[in-house]
């Protein structure tokens, strides 16, 4: 049984949520990215600290850790849809 991608209302939701997962990757690599070489491009010797950490690693890699696991919770708590994956048509 073929089932029409461009009616079926799965495929909508999955290249909705696809989309969404894909910003959430390009996010975090400008988030990591800007803070690891925008603070660390300096002499070592200038590092500011942060709970013992350089700067530029306790923001692009613990900060943005922390954040992206509160963004990802929130996206799939509040823009994920729960639906079943099962064929509709075999079910009827």
């Amino acid at each position: 049984m073929k089932i029409d991608s461009h009616l079926d209302e799965r495929f909508k939701i999955a290249n909705r949520e696809a989309r969404i997962g894909i910003i959430l990757v390009i996010f975090n690599f400008f988030w990591w990215f800007g803070f690891a070489y925008g603070l660390g491009d300096k002499d070592p010797s200038e590092y500011s600290f942060v709970f013992g950490f350089p700067e530029w690693f306790f923001y692009s890699v613990i900060a943005g850790t922390i954040i992206m696991i509160m963004l990802v919770f929130l996206v799939v708590t509040f823009l994920f849809k729960d639906m079943s994956i099962d064929d509709k048509e075999l079910n009827d």
